[in-house]
């Protein structure tokens, strides 16, 4: 056997072969290094398995089903539960690989080793199998992984840090965003799609977009036709691996080379001033409960990767047949480390956690007072400046908005504003004082002294539930190309048709839910905390009543383009209110004390004189060289209200800087010369809102 060795920054290391298997070179192997790993002298594989008696490393070449070589691990290549070898000669370029493991198998103890199954890496870097989106795999097909070159050149882009208080969150799902055809992309449905439209996302003006799943998935699982159409797992809320990007979103194929597509993608948003969040599921996978697959997770250790019940069957907190036991330790460490691992080589900026509450709940199910899963994402070093964000509920009942463990670190989705404030702008009574409470950081859920400035993400719209435009569109749910008889999805969704459900030729119906859509932009985008939006809200797109579209990969989950030349007044208000509130830091911090006495929020609740609820905002400009004072008056009354402003010192007056109504703003936002009012006090039409500053009176004078 040749001594091999290759230079490292310490010095020149010598890999010396110990054994040979099946005509490959070996050695045991970096036992701290999980997955496959290239290396000048070969590849380094490392698993793990606490059930395992023994375990063979599979060779296949490139996309073939029948392994051209079997290596068994040694019995003294493995240490403690860890099985980590070294094999010589290997280019990544050439081969495949994934593993069987023996063990005993009793389903009632949760044991599912099967040494004739076939196991997906749970820790690898790329899968095959799923290049090509809607391609069914074989019936007797399984997953194969392939070793990633990880040498994509970042430059010197630093990462760029935004403060939770300054974003503006664009969630939008990779595919859906450009398969129309009225995108006019050049790579459709993909990261290279995505790239094509930052100059879009740039002149909207948000500031961080969160993906909807990128990690590997197979939107093939329980496909269907219903009436017609072909159902996939559109979303992809069902992972297959953790730390592999989804190579079906890729325009081109990056064989050894997978991820780089989303890199570039990520770079170029930096390069934008654009950060990139991911939404991560770590509350259960595609393997489903006991009728469900066995191809990673459950073959390596079920009952150590899955809540399991007494008998051996699968808890089902996620609503989709199995729950990760997150809290085991050898589940908080996959976890962290595929988490360091998108921060380190994809320098994603935050992750949004889907049904957070379970990564909280012990290995039986109940929920912890400190789950050590949370704290230890919370307190990671590498994950330090990286945003946290928690969907603080599951399937299972457990709501935590308000509650979720958070260490100062963890922001929250906040379900109850965006409860409270759909009630609220289509003007349920008695709604304005939880309004007020909502617009102005949710302090009855986030008291500042306990969870800092920046928990609440604020969002009227997601993926999950109706978009803007259908909120004021339908009343009601309408599911039925689901296919489960419009039994799934949300009946609560707090929304009103304006009149007549869904499409409808009536001007004054479309118009009362145009100028509704507005409202809502405007309350979102001047609330404290983190506003998020929904891709496509910008511009008034529909999913035609369906609050579910989970599987819809069709024109009703599609971003349709045509809505941005139809609705540009829309997309021009909504861009408007972005850059209003970059502008503005007291909309979204404090700011110093204002000179004369306002104090730095002030909530004007309805009383016997009017119906509209004010919120005032007041301290001092980013340059500290002037008062600022920004009013959010809101009249979701039928009726037309009169609005009473703060009174103000000799020399200021109040100027509109928004009317949904158009009633003094024609285009809905400034042109020419301001409207400054002669008093405190302002007429405002049914239904709609105002924005309004105060500005010097010399600042008026011709």
């Amino acid at each position: 056997m040749n001594n091999l060795s290759y230079s490292s920054p310490t010095g020149t290391i010598h890999m010396v072969p110990m054994d040979e298997i099946e005509g490959f070179q070996v050695r045991p192997g970096m036992y701290g290094l999980n997955g496959a790993t290239a290396i000048p002298v070969g590849v380094n594989f490392t698993i793990h398995s606490t059930g395992a008696t023994s375990c063979e490393l599979l060779l296949f070449h490139r996309m073939e089903d029948t392994p051209y070589a079997v290596l068994k691990f040694p019995e003294h290549y493995r240490i403690g539960n860890v099985y980590s070898m070294i094999v010589f000669g290997l280019h990544i370029e050439e081969f495949e690989y994934a593993y069987r493991l023996d063990g005993p198998y009793d389903r009632t103890k949760g044991l599912l080793f099967d040494r004739n199954k076939i196991l997906l890496d749970p820790y690898a870097k790329a899968v095959t199998g799923q290049s090509v989106w809607g391609i069914q795999n074989k019936e007797d097909s399984f997953y194969k992984a392939r070793v990633v070159q990880d040498n994509f050149d970042w430059g010197r882009v630093p990462l760029l840090l935004i403060p939770m208080e300054d974003l503006v969150i664009y969630e939008l799902h990779v595919r859906g965003f450009t398969r129309h055809g009225s995108s006019h992309v050049t790579f459709p449905g993909t990261f290279s799609g995505v790239m094509e439209k930052i100059p879009y996302l740039k002149e909207l003006g948000v500031n961080a977009v969160e993906l909807m799943p990128v990690f590997e998935f197979d939107e093939m699982k329980d496909c269907r036709e219903v009436d017609g159409r072909h159902l996939v797992d559109y979303w992809g809320y069902n992972t297959v691996s953790f730390f592999a990007p989804n190579t079906s979103y890729a325009g081109n194929v990056e064989y050894n080379r997978e991820g780089n597509e989303l890199k570039s993608l990520v770079k170029a948003l930096h390069e934008q001033g654009i950060e990139c969040f991911l939404d991560v599921v770590f509350n259960h996978t595609a393997e489903g409960n006991e009728y469900g697959p066995c191809f990673s997770f459950k073959g390596f250790d079920n009952n150590i990767y899955y809540m399991l019940t007494p008998n051996g069957e699968y808890y089902n907190f996620s609503g989709c047949g199995n729950t990760m036991n997150c809290n085991h330790p050898v589940v908080q460490q996959m976890i962290l480390e595929c988490l360091r691992y998108w921060t380190t080589s994809y320098h994603i900026d935050g992750f949004r956690f889907d049904l957070a509450s379970i990564l909280g709940r012990n290995q039986d199910g109940t929920p912890m007072n400190n789950p050590p899963l949370l704290q230890n994402l919370a307190f990671d070093p590498i994950l330090g400046n990286v945003k946290l964000v928690a969907e603080a509920w599951d399937a299972g009942g457990l709501y935590q908005v308000g509650s979720f463990p958070a260490w100062n670190r963890w922001s929250e989705w906040n379900g109850r504003y965006r409860d409270d404030m759909r009630d609220f702008l289509k003007g349920d009574f008695g709604m304005a004082g939880l309004a007020g409470c909502r617009i102005t950081g949710s302090r009855d859920l986030y008291p500042p002294e306990h969870r800092g400035q920046n928990a609440s993400v604020n969002f009227l719209n997601c993926h999950d539930g109706f978009t803007l435009w259908d909120m004021y569109a339908y009343s009601v749910k309408h599911n039925e190309a689901n296919g489960w008889n419009n039994t799934d999805g949300s009946n609560d969704n707090r929304s009103w048709n304006c009149g007549a459900e869904g499409a409808t030729d009536d001007g004054e119906i479309l118009a009362l839910r145009r100028k509704l859509a507005r409202n809502a932009m405007t309350v979102l985008l001047l609330s404290r905390g983190t506003p998020m939006f929904l891709a496509g809200d910008e511009f008034l797109n529909t999913q035609y009543g369906n609050n579910n579209a989970y599987c819809q990969d069709n024109e009703i989950s599609w971003l349709d383009w045509a809505f941005l030349e139809k609705n540009r007044d829309h997309f021009a208000y909504t861009k408007y209110m972005i850059q209003f509130r970059k502008d503005h830091d007291v909309v979204r911090k404090s700011a110093g004390n204002c000179s004369f006495g306002l104090p730095e929020i002030q909530i004007l609740e309805p009383d016997g004189r009017t119906h509209v609820l004010c919120v005032v905002y007041a301290g001092r400009n980013r340059d500290n060289t002037a008062d600022d004072i920004v009013c959010l008056a809101a009249n979701v009354f039928w009726e037309e209200q009169d609005c009473f402003l703060p009174g103000l010192p000799v020399g200021m007056k109040w100027q509109v800087e928004a009317d949904t109504s158009g009633w003094y703003l024609p285009g809905y936002i400034p042109s020419g010369d301001p409207l400054v009012l002669d008093g405190c006090q302002i007429h405002m039409a049914p239904r709609s809102t105002l924005v309004l500053t105060v500005r010097p009176v010399r600042q008026f004078a011709h």
